[in-house]
């Protein structure tokens, strides 16, 4: 059961929810936010969606059908997480908590850590040497 709670969006909704709380209650840079959160939510229904169409899984724990290297996968091995960090960076910019865009960082270590090295391995384990071509030409991040 813990697997399953342990997943990427659960982490990004704890980040959330821990800056709402310690938010002061004003807008911040509501516009330049609110473009950071559309933008976030682009990247990870655009790679959900890319990850469906090839018939792979969108779930961290799982092992991957495909290697998706089209779509967003072309400017980031992580698309997904990569929105997760700008709806988590464009959220602390329209809640005014400057002060707590180092959280981004560590949600990234975290996200890294826990799902993104695992996967890696995996994909490796699973795709070789498509895979590490792939990465070569594809950052982690952006």
């Amino acid at each position: 059961m813990l697997k399953w709670i342990d997943i990427p969006p659960v982490w990004l909704l704890g980040f959330l929810v821990a800056a709402w709380l310690v938010s002061p209650g004003q807008g911040g840079l509501n516009l330049t936010g609110g473009l950071i959160v559309g933008t976030g939510l682009v990247f990870i229904f655009w790679a959900a969606a890319t990850m469906m169409a090839a018939r792979t899984t969108v779930v961290p724990h799982m092992r991957a059908a495909e290697l998706v290297t089209t779509g967003p996968f072309r400017y980031s091995r992580n698309p997904i997480y990569l929105g997760d960090a700008l709806v988590l960076t464009g959220c602390l910019l329209r809640w005014d908590l400057l002060i707590a865009l180092p959280a981004v960082i560590v949600f990234c270590w975290i996200i890294t850590i826990r799902f993104i090295r695992p996967e890696e391995a995996r994909l490796r384990e699973d795709f070789g040497a498509a895979f590490d071509e792939w990465c070569s030409k594809t950052r982690r991040w952006l």
